[in-house]
């Protein structure tokens, strides 16, 4: 007879131990979908300080309409983008658009000192750090739900439910794309 205890008993802790992960996966999901929105909304704030920035430049700089075009190109991309990977393959060529278009300004001394081209710069640059530290959030998240989809009883779990798949982490190459167009300096 105590042997039916024993069994029902580890039945019961096996049953626990699949709602725990079952849950502890539904959870990291979770929180991986809204790190993913909290980053859509920067880049969202971004997309919208773009045109202005565009046309600053442009009343400037009006030799550099390749540049530009590239730019609203990949700013339209971005905006069309439905999945995960779409933004940030159109983020990392808006990326790589917009630091083409700094190095650009560089070039035009009275851009550079125009209030209004300053003050978008300098709100540029803080959407691209809240985009930095959303994206950091959110690469946490998804190394805590893949972490936790290699591990015991989670993976049978996820197995058994086959709706729990690894994630993508959210990699624009924003760094490597400022390092590898860093401009080399001679003395």
């Amino acid at each position: 007879m105590e042997w039916h205890w024993f069994a029902l008993l580890a039945l019961v802790g096996a049953g626990l131990m699949i709602w725990h992960a079952f849950n502890r996966l539904g959870a990291l999901d979770s929180r991986c979908d809204r790190a993913f929105a909290d980053i859509d909304v920067q880049l969202k704030h971004r997309h919208n300080l773009l045109p202005n920035l565009l046309e600053t430049v442009r009343a400037f700089a009006n030799q550099e309409l390749e540049i530009l075009g590239k730019v609203t190109a990949a700013r339209g991309a971005a905006l069309g983008a439905q999945t995960p990977e779409q933004v940030m393959a159109a983020e990392a060529d808006l990326s790589v658009g917009l630091a083409r278009l700094m190095a650009v300004v560089e070039s035009y001394p009275q851009l550079q000192s125009s209030a209004h081209f300053q003050q978008l710069r300098m709100e540029i640059s803080d959407a691209e750090n809240k985009i930095a530290a959303s994206r950091r959030f959110f690469n946490a998240s998804v190394d805590e739900y893949n972490a936790t989809l290699r591990q015991f009883p989670a993976n049978f779990v996820a197995n058994l439910a086959r709706h729990h798949r690894r994630r993508t982490f959210f990699d624009i190459g924003v760094e490597r794309v400022l390092l590898d167009e860093a401009p080399v300096l001679k003395f």
